[in-house]
C-alpha cells in the first residue's frame, strides 16, 4: 500500500470545530481550502524527507509494466469529494527523461518529466470533468509544493478517461511556472496532423504567445518512433473473409480452413492437435534519435525516409498474457489431456471391469452421466483403422529412435500398438472413463480378430526377446505377436522353436578340428555358463566319461519368450523343486528336461555327469594340472586324449535327491525336432487374450498413464528448436521427474493412493509448463531460421521471465507482470526482420487509409510518436533561467 495520511477535515466552512492535525492545533488555518493545502503539504514534506530509498522500503508499489517506475499514494477529502494523490518516481536518477529505449509513463514521454504527482478524484472515471475544479486542484498542489520548496510537476486528468488528457503545472523557481496540457484525438484526426509537417507547425504555433520573436528562425529538436506490427493469423483470416471451420469430432480437432498451412504443420505434435501459435506477431520500433528541424521541409524529408535508415530497431514479440498461467481447461495440448487421463485413473477404482462403465446405472459416479460423452461409431472406426489397418513398415520398430531417458519409464514405446492406443485415447471422447472403456473393448476385439485369423499384429515385432522394461500390456501384446507368428508357421508345416540343422552341422564340423589344448583350457576356465546351451554352443573336445567319444552339442529348442508375470510364476515353480539355490527362469523344469532329452539323443552313452560338464561347467570340479603340464601334439586322425576325464560333481549336484538328477533319470532321449515345443502358441495366445479381456480398470489406467506421459514426452522431444540448451536441460529433467513419479503406478490398486493422484496432478502442471516452452521455442525457431542468435536471445529473456512467473508457489500479492522486453536488432539482422513484413496483398491494401509514409515493404506504421522540444533561452532577461525549457 502507498503512504496514507487519511487526514479528514470538516466540509463546511462555517463549522466551528477544528480537527487535530499531527497532534497540535494550528489556529492560523482558517478554512477547509487552507486545510486541504496544508494536508497536501504535510504529505509532500513526508515524501521529500523519506526519499526514494525509504519509500521503496516502506509503501512504494512497482508499476506492472514500467519496471523502473514506482508510486506511493495518499487520500484526501475536500468539498464533499475524495481525492487520491500519487507520487511517481524512479529509484535511479540515471537515464534521460522520455527515453524510448525503456518503458516509460505517458506523461514522461509527453513532457520529458521523471518524477511527478497526479491528483485525481476517487470516482469511476478517475478524471475531473469540471474545469474550475481542475484548476482549483492544480492550484492547491502548486501552493503546497511551493511551500515545500519542491519543484515536482503535478498533473490532473481531465475530460474523459479515454482521452488520456492532462493539465499540469511545475514551479521552476522564482522565474517561471511551466504549464502542461495534453489531449488525445482518437478519431477524425485532421489530415494535416497525420503528417510530420503539420505536427511541426502545430508545435511552433504554440510559441506565438511567448515573448520570442518568431520572425527569426529557431531550431526545434525532435525524436521519432515508428511502430510496425506484423499481421497475425486472425488478421489474415479477417482479410481473406474465411473463418476456419473448427469441428470437434470427439477424437481430435480438425481445421478445415482455406488451405493455408498452420504454423505447426511440420511439428511432431501436429498429428494429434493443432496448437495456437504462442507468438501472435511482432512489433517493430524504428527510432530516430534527436534531430533538429528549422522548417517544415525538414519534417517532410524525414517522412519520406525508409525505416531501414532509423538509428535503432527494437523488436517486441507479441505473446499471450496467459502463456505462463496454468491451463483453465480451454487450452488444448498433451498436458490438458493428461490431466483428464489422471481423472479417469481416479475413477477407475469405482468398477471391477471396464464393461461396467458402459452402463450409467451401474456406475457409482454421479459425474459420469453428465460429462462422459462417447464419440460416434464413425470416429471409433477411424481410430481402429489407424491402429490396425493403416500401418506402414516405417511405423513398425521405429521406437528404436526414441529418447534413451524414456526407457526409465515403465510404459509402452511411442510407436508400439499400445503406445498409439494411449495417444488416441487422450483425444477420444475428451478422455473420459466411459470413452476409454468403449475404445478398450473394441481394441481387444480387434486384437482377438488378429489372433483368430492368424493376422500379424500391427506395430509389434513377431520375434526377439520381450522387453521387460516396458509395461505388462506391451509385453503381453509382444507375446501374442510371437504366438501368432508361431501358429502361422505351424499351419504351414514349419518346425518352430528349433535351430537350423545346417548351421548346427557346420558348428559340429568346426568342433571336430579344435585342439586338445584349447579344449582343455576351455574346460578348466569354465567354458560355457550356468545356463542352457543352444546349437551355437560348441562342446569342444570334451570326452564322455563312459565312452571314448567326443561330446556332441545337441540341437536345442529356443527358450520360450516370457513376460514379467510369467517369470515370476516360473521362479515360484522353480523354488517348488526344493533346491537349496535359486533357479533362473531358463532352468525351470520343462526347459531343463528338453535340454537333457536333446543331450541324450545326441550322446546315447552319456551319463548325468557328462550333461553337467557340458551344461553347467562350474558344477564339475576337474583336475586340470596334469593337462597343463605338457602339450601333446595331435591331429584329426590320431589324438592322444587322456581318458577318462578326471573330476567330480560339485557338492550341490552330488547331494542325494538332487532335482537335476531326478529330471535326468526321467528324461527320454528325443531330439529337439521330436519334442513337444516349449512354447505352445495356442495356449499362450489364449492366456494373453484372457488377460486383456479381464484386465481390471485401475490396472489398465495405471499403465495407460505411464505410457501416455512417456509417449507425449517423446513426441515433444522430437521438436526442432535449434540449439536452445535450456530446453534440452528441461526435457532431461522432465524425464527424470516422470520416472520418479510414475514408478509408483505399478502398485496403484487401492483407494488410499490419494498421494499418487496428487503427484500426478503436479506432474501435469510441470508437463504443461515445459510443453508451452517447447511450443514457444519451436515457433521462434521456424520464424528465425536465418538468425538463430535472435531465437536464443528472445527465448532466453522469456525463459528467465517464465521461471520467475512459475515460481515455487509463493504469491507476491500483485497480478503477473506481462512479458514486454524488447530485443535490439543489429544492422545485419534488419533484412531478416524486414522480411517478416511481406508486401500486402490486394485484399489487404484497403487497410492503408492513413497514408502516413515511412513504408516498410508496403506496410505503414500503426503508430507514429514524436517528441518536440525547444531549448532556447531569453538571454539577458529578468526572467532568464539556467534551466533549459523542455516543451
Amino acid at each position: 500500500m502507498a503512504y496514507n495520511s487519511n487526514s479528514k477535515s470538516n466540509l463546511d466552512d462555517d463549522d466551528n470545530e477544528e480537527e487535530e492535525f499531527e497532534h497540535f492545533d494550528d489556529f492560523t488555518v482558517a478554512s477547509s481550502w487552507e486545510r486541504f493545502i496544508s494536508e497536501i503539504e504535510a504529505v509532500c514534506r513526508h515524501w521529500v524527507a523519506d526519499g526514494p530509498k525509504n519509500l521503496l522500503a516502506k509503501d512504494a508499489v512497482q508499476m506492472d509494466l514500467l519496471l523502473v517506475l514506482h508510486k506511493v499514494k495518499s487520500e484526501f477529502k475536500y468539498a464533499m469529494k475524495s481525492y487520491c494523490m500519487e507520487y511517481y518516481f524512479e529509484k535511479s536518477s540515471n537515464g534521460e527523461a522520455g527515453d524510448w529505449n525503456k518503458l516509460s509513463h505517458d506523461l514522461q514521454l509527453s513532457f520529458g518529466v521523471k518524477d511527478f504527482l497526479v491528483i485525481a478524484p476517487l470516482s469511476a472515471s478517475g478524471v475531473v470533468l469540471d474545469a474550475p475544479e481542475a484548476s482549483k486542484l492544480l492550484s492547491a498542489v502548486a501552493i503546497a509544493l511551493s511551500n515545500c520548496s519542491c519543484n515536482w510537476p503535478a498533473f490532473v486528468p481531465v475530460h474523459y478517461a479515454s482521452h488520456k488528457a492532462y493539465i499540469g503545472i511545475q514551479n521552476m523557481g522564482t522565474a517561471f511556472t511551466r504549464r502542461f496540457e495534453a489531449d488525445y484525438i482518437g478519431s477524425q484526426v485532421p489530415v494535416k496532423l497525420m503528417h510530420m509537417e503539420g505536427l511541426y507547425e502545430l508545435f511552433v504555433s504554440k510559441f506565438a504567445y511567448a515573448a520570442v520573436d518568431l520572425s527569426m528562425k529557431f531550431k526545434v529538436h525532435f525524436k521519432t518512433k515508428l511502430t510496425y506490427r506484423t499481421l497475425t493469423y486472425e488478421d489474415e483470416d479477417e482479410v481473406e473473409g474465411a473463418d476456419a471451420d473448427i469441428s470437434v469430432t470427439g477424437e481430435i480437432f480438425e481445421t478445415e480452413a482455406t488451405g493455408r498451412m498452420q504454423w505447426d504443420d511440420d511439428c511432431p505434435w501436429s498429428e494429434w492437435y493443432s496448437a495456437e501459435d504462442p507468438v501472435k506477431g511482432f512489433e517493430l520500433l524504428a527510432i530516430w534519435s534527436e534531430r533538429v528541424a528549422e522548417s517544415s521541409l525538414d519534417m517532410a524529408e524525414l517522412e519520406n525516409a525508409s525505416p531501414m535508415e532509423a538509428d535503432s530497431w527494437f523488436l517486441y514479440p507479441s505473446l499471450p498474457q496467459n502463456l505462463s498461467d496454468i491451463s483453465d481447461g480451454n487450452t488444448i495440448g498433451f498436458a490438458s489431456q493428461l490431466r483428464l487421463l489422471v481423472k479417469a485413473l481416479e475413477m477407475s477404482l469405482e468398477a471391477q471391469y471396464m464393461e461396467d462403465f458402459l452402463s450409467v446405472e451401474k456406475s457409482a459416479s454421479e459425474n459420469l452421466s453428465s460429462s462422459a460423452v462417447v464419440p460416434p461409431p464413425t470416429v471409433l472406426d477411424r481410430v481402429l483403422k489407424d491402429l490396425f489397418h493403416e500401418v506402414t513398415e516405417a511405423q513398425v520398430g521405429s521406437s528404436l529412435d526414441e529418447n534413451k531417458s524414456s526407457r526409465a519409464i515403465k510404459g509402452s514405446p511411442l510407436d508400439s500398438l499400445f503406445g498409439q492406443f494411449c495417444l488416441h485415447a487422450l483425444w477420444f471422447g475428451n478422455c473420459n472413463i466411459r470413452a476409454i472403456a468403449v475404445l478398450w473393448i473394441e481394441f481387444v476385439r480387434e486384437v482377438r480378430w488378429c489372433w483368430e485369423e492368424s493376422h500379424a499384429l500391427p506395430r509389434m515385432s513377431s520375434d526377439g526377446a520381450i522387453d521387460l522394461s516396458t509395461c505388462l500390456i506391451n509385453q503381453k501384446l509382444h507375446m501374442l505377436a510371437i504366438c501368432i507368428n508361431k501358429k502361422s508357421l505351424q499351419g504351414k508345416g514349419h518346425d518352430i522353436g528349433r535351430h537350423d540343422d545346417s548351421a548346427t552341422a557346420d558348428l559340429q564340423q568346426n568342433m571336430q578340428i579344435q585342439t586338445k589344448f584349447s579344449a582343455s583350457l576351455g574346460a578348466c576356465e569354465g567354458f560355457g555358463n550356468n545356463d542352457r546351451k543352444s546349437s551355437s554352443r560348441v562342446a569342444g573336445s570334451m570326452m564322455l566319461l563312459k565312452s571314448y567319444n567326443i561330446i556332441q552339442a545337441p540341437i536345442t529348442q529356443d527358450p520360450p519368450p516370457m513376460t514379467e508375470d510369467m517369470h515370476e510364476e516360473r521362479l515360484q515353480a522353480a523354488e517348488a523343486l526344493g533346491d537349496s539355490f535359486s533357479f533362473s527362469a531358463q532352468l525351470e523344469k520343462d526347459i531343463l528336461a528338453s535340454d537333457m532329452s536333446a543331450f541324450k539323443a545326441a550322446n546315447p552313452d552319456a551319463v548325468f555327469e557328462d550333461f553337467i560338464r557340458w551344461h553347467s561347467p562350474k558344477d564339475w570340479e576337474s583336475d586340470c594340472s596334469e593337462k597343463l603340464e605338457e602339450s601333446r601334439t595331435y591331429s584329426e586322425e590320431e589324438s592322444a586324449y587322456e581318458w577318462p576325464p578326471r573330476g567330480r560333481l560339485s557338492e550341490r549336484m552330488s547331494d542325494i535327491g538332487n532335482s537335476w538328477r531326478k529330471i535326468w533319470n526321467e528324461a527320454l532321449p528325443l531330439p529337439a525336432s521330436e519334442q513337444k515345443p516349449l512354447l505352445d502358441p495356442n495356449r499362450e495366445g489364449e492366456k494373453v487374450l484372457h488377460y486383456l479381456e479381464t484386465l481390471r480398470p485401475h490396472q489398465l489406467l495405471s499403465q495407460m498413464v505411464s505410457t501416455a506421459f512417456r509417449a507425449a514426452a517423446d513426441i515433444l522431444n522430437q521438436t526442432s528448436f535449434g540449439g536452445l540448451k535450456q530446453m534440452t536441460t528441461k526435457m532431461g529433467q522432465l524425464y527424470i521427474t516422470m520416472a520418479s513419479i510414475l514408478k509408483y503406478m505399478q502398485s496403484y490398486n487401492t483407494t488410499s493412493d490419494s498421494e499418487v493422484i496428487e503427484d500426478l496432478s503436479r506432474l501435469c502442471v510441470t508437463f504443461e509448463h515445459i510443453e508451452k516452452l517447447i511450443l514457444l521455442a519451436a515457433s521462434l525457431h521456424c520464424k528465425f531460421l536465418q538468425s538463430p542468435h535472435l531465437v536464443e536471445a528472445i527465448f532466453s529473456d522469456y525463459y528467465d521471465y517464465y521461471l520467475q512467473e512459475m515460481g515455487t508457489g509463493s504469491s507476491q500479492g500483485d497480478k503477473r507482470k506481462e512479458f514486454d522486453k524488447p530485443q535490439e536488432i543489429q544492422s545485419q539482422d534488419r533484412k531478416v526482420i524486414a522480411g517478416m513484413f511481406t508486401p500486402p496483398t490486394a485484399a489487404q491494401s484497403w487497410r492503408k487509409v492513413k497514408s502516413m509514409g515511412n513504408l516498410l515493404n508496403g506496410h505503414e506504421p500503426v503508430s507514429r510518436e514524436l517528441i518536440f522540444s525547444k531549448h532556447d533561452r531569453a538571454n539577458g532577461s529578468y526572467f532568464d533561467s539556467s534551466t533549459p525549457k523542455f516543451c
